[in-house]
């Protein structure tokens, strides 16, 4: 009965340690990808304003970049 209890530990400590592992290098690769591939950049915020008919700033520009990354 005790190999049983035994074998259940391992495997749940086993899960456990999988999971950890798994959540960091999945949060490393999710942060990495951000990093390279920014959801807005500048000329999206630039084209956006032309298709409003609008001429932005460079200081429009950065007040939206910086709320957006607020």
């Amino acid at each position: 009965m005790t190999e049983f209890w035994t074998t259940l530990l391992w495997f749940i400590a086993g899960g456990i340690v999988g999971a950890a592992i798994s959540f960091f290098l999945t949060k490393k690769h999710f942060e990495k990808e951000l990093r390279e591939n920014p959801p807005i950049n500048e000329k999206m915020i630039r084209a956006m304003f032309m298709q409003m008919g609008r001429k932005p700033s460079e200081a429009q520009i950065r007040a939206v970049m910086k709320n957006l990354q607020k």
